[in-house]
């Protein structure tokens, strides 16, 4: 146990510091070749995570790739104008819209691909519209946190829904059925923490006279126009593949690559460019840190989770959702949710409810919030707002994520119930 949580320790560390500018799937992937040399996992490990995992790593790559598409023709900043422009320059329903722009964006796109792509779009416009850095502050903490709380109701809303429902063998419309209601308890909920907490800072009245109009960003017009008949059709093709038991990577990434090949008929990105950049060292980085986290679950960590989880179903079902859910948010915002929701969903089957994986896949999604660890989505965010000269510290993130998280985690979970 000690050398497998020592191996499992240094590779997060190195995943969470990139040293010199060190990719993650390549920390990932050396940490998981240390704990094969060590022992404390073997082949046999590493075939079994590869096919936990890779439907999971292949359905992400395949949504982040449809978003960079879509964020080359505009619609995205098409979306965020649209959003600012009915505010009319009222601040705090400004506030609501974006907060709802996240939580659909989440859902469709993942809880990442928000962060990726609509982050810069945002902080773009409210530098636009010469905000003060409170206020700057305030939309960016909320659209952080929307984009992981709303990004529960589809299978393809967050990669760790992804990896529990192939793991349980959830169907698509079995799962968006059982997290209609705790996904929208856990949108209003957001809005109305978020806002309570922010409300100070938001400004009255925002000036949106400046703002470009929605249509003038669309670089493509026939493109915009076929994206919606796209994403509907690609949507229908979600409960086809769930009818007929198909991968959901055969769709996400399937229907990617032909919008990709659609976009580059209508001359509107470059494939090339677009696969190139797609992010693939999320590819080695869900392989190689599941491996090393196998060697936890070799150990004995999971029987020990297990037993933990049996003990809460003695205390009745409302005990057992709530305190599964947040042993999953506590596990995830100290040693991240990637690593959380596959030890939790092993443990999980061994207690021996499998109904439980929802209440894991609620806390490893709102959890992560109370640090800047806690999920890779988060950590991407801060990476994409450094870059763009926005820097965070912990203090401030966790001063937030704290006092925010756990009463719409509780929500959620209720809903669940």
């Amino acid at each position: 146990m000690t050398l497998a949580i020592l191996v499992f320790l240094v590779t997060l560390i190195f995943v969470i510091w990139q040293p010199k500018g060190l990719q993650i799937g390549t920390t990932a992937v050396t940490g998981a070749v240390v704990a094969l040399i060590v022992g404390v996992v073997d082949f046999n490990d590493v075939i079994t995570v590869t096919s936990i995992v890779w439907d999971a790593t292949l359905a992400f790559i395949g949504i982040i790739i449809l978003s960079m598409v879509l964020d080359q023709i505009g619609f995205f900043e098409w979306a965020a104008l649209k959003m600012a422009r009915l505010s009319k320059g009222n601040g705090h329903l400004m506030f609501v819209y974006i907060l709802l722009l996240g939580a659909v964006v989440a859902a469709l796109f993942a809880n990442d691909g928000a962060a990726l792509i609509l982050t810069p779009i945002l902080l773009a416009k409210m530098k636009h519209l010469k905000m003060n850095p409170v206020a700057i502050f305030a939309f960016l903490m909320a659209g952080g946190f929307i984009g992981d709380s709303a990004s529960n109701p589809l299978v393809i809303s967050n990669l760790t829904n992804i990896v529990t429902a192939g793991y349980f063998n959830i169907g698509f419309m079995e799962y968006m059925k059982n997290m209609f209601l705790p996904n929208m308890l856990s949108i209003i909920a957001s809005i109305v923490v978020l806002w309570i907490y922010f409300r100070k800072s938001i400004p009255t009245h925002i000036d949106v006279q400046n703002l470009a109009t929605p249509e003038s960003v669309i670089k493509n017009i026939t493109m915009f126009k076929l994206s919606w008949w796209f994403l509907g059709l690609l949507l229908i093709g979600y409960f086809i593949g769930d009818y007929y038991n198909l991968p959901v990577s055969v769709f996400a990434l399937g229907g990617a690559l032909v919008f990709l090949a659609i976009a580059n008929h209508f001359k509107a990105t470059k494939p090339w460019m677009t696969i190139k950049t797609a992010p693939w060292q999320v590819v080695w980085f869900s392989i190689g840190l599941y491996i090393v986290v196998f060697g936890l679950k070799n150990a004995g960590l999971t029987t020990y989770l297990a037993d933990m989880i049996v003990t809460l179903e003695s205390y009745g079902n409302t005990v057992a959702v709530i305190g599964t859910g947040f042993l999953a948010a506590i596990l995830s915002s100290v040693m991240n949710n990637m690593p959380t929701v596959m030890v939790m969903d092993i443990a999980i089957a061994e207690a021996g409810n499998s109904s439980l994986a929802y209440a894991n896949i609620i806390g490893c999604n709102l959890g992560p919030k109370m640090t800047p660890i806690g999920s890779l989505a988060t950590l991407l965010w801060l990476h994409v707002l450094a870059q763009k000269g926005v820097k965070i510290s912990w203090s401030e993130y966790m001063k937030v994520g704290l006092v925010i998280t756990p009463p719409v985690l509780l929500v959620a979970l209720l809903g669940l119930i």
